[in-house]
């Protein structure tokens, strides 16, 4: 069994992490094995200072860990998550949320720094393929994971056979934009006939992609809390608003829409894509419900008469988007 180095950048809009970790490449019929995190660097992205000082940011970090194992950036494998993702006719950024680096030639500003190419991936396919190999999706590491994030937004990534899979635009598992609401529920269905369903999802603003209806919307974290400000004139954090839902009636109208469009739009994944599992991760993947509530409302909608898809919490934590970075090489 062969052991490599390699390292991992999350690259958010506001901090920026990275790790070293030492791999063991598993021989064709062996187990894949755990990787071992050697080191951990974190440092603020920097992104209000411009395109130039987010290069700058990472290209220092990979720089400063190199020298300090003592091994050319050159000879060592790096990998980059980052929110958005990298047009495949120009090779320039789109749809990040470190808005300065959208247009520009990040990946290949940042290979010529290192003197090496460097791996991109969207951070939903890096937390996707390392819940996929090292976590809660290890034990179908041969089958379709999808990972799904649940946070400030919504995004989604998928791994097959044990390797993301971007599409041929680079689409691949963004279910937080495919436009779901507002609608009329159907009242025999079977999570939804015991309540007064009323006449559906509310509208909701354009989403910043330019569409409406979208599921990031209705199922984001901050989309909750300004749909319970619209209906009651109070702010309150999602955590109180999920709390509060048994004696407050407009908190429980905002979780019920929370939860219809999240079982619609995970049904309608299901339903074309038919993973072998599901994963959850994100600050919203922490409200329990999701795995009752929120599973019956999949169930309700998916194209069978019966769930068999396992959709479960993720268990490698905020480590995730690093960790699926640096296996990006591999």
């Amino acid at each position: 069994m062969r052991e490599i180095l390699s390292l991992g950048v999350d690259l958010g809009g506001t901090k920026t992490e990275i790790a070293l970790v030492k791999r063991s490449l598993a021989e064709p019929g062996e187990a894949p094995k755990a990787i071992e995190v050697l080191l951990r660097r974190r440092t603020p992205t920097g992104g209000e200072k411009g395109y130039d000082a987010v290069l700058a940011t990472v290209t220092e970090l990979v720089r400063g860990v190199a020298a300090e194992i003592g091994i050319d950036t050159r000879d060592l494998p790096v990998g980059v998550g980052m929110p958005g993702s990298v047009t495949r006719r120009e090779g320039f950024v789109k749809n990040s949320n470190t808005v300065c680096l959208n247009g520009r030639p990040f990946r290949e500003d940042l290979s010529r720094a290192l003197g090496r190419e460097a791996a991109f991936e969207n951070d939903a396919n890096c937390f996707a393929l390392a819940e996929a190999r090292l976590g809660a999706g290890k034990q179908v590491r041969e089958g379709v994971v999808f990972g799904v994030i649940l946070g400030t937004g919504v995004g989604g990534g998928i791994v097959f056979d044990g390797k993301p899979w971007g599409g041929l635009q680079g689409l691949g598992g963004e279910w937080g934009h495919h436009p779901v609401g507002p609608w009329r529920r159907q009242r025999n269905a079977p999570a939804t006939e015991v309540r007064d369903v009323g006449a559906g999802l509310s509208e909701r603003p354009q989403c910043f992609c330019g569409k409406m209806g979208c599921l990031e919307l209705y199922a984001a974290g901050p989309a909750v809390e300004r749909d319970y400000l619209r209906r009651t004139g109070r702010s309150a954090r999602l955590p109180e608003i999920a709390a509060a839902r048994g004696s407050d009636v407009h908190a429980a109208a905002a979780i019920d829409e929370m939860l219809e469009a999240f079982g619609r739009g995970l049904a309608t994944v299901i339903d074309i894509l038919d993973p072998s599992l599901i994963v959850l991760g994100g600050g919203v993947s922490n409200l329990e419900f999701l795995y009752t509530e929120g599973v019956e409302r999949v169930a309700a909608y998916v194209l069978n008469d019966e769930l068999l898809t396992p959709i479960v919490r993720h268990e490698l934590g905020d480590s995730a988007g690093v960790l699926g970075a640096a296996l990006l090489s591999s």
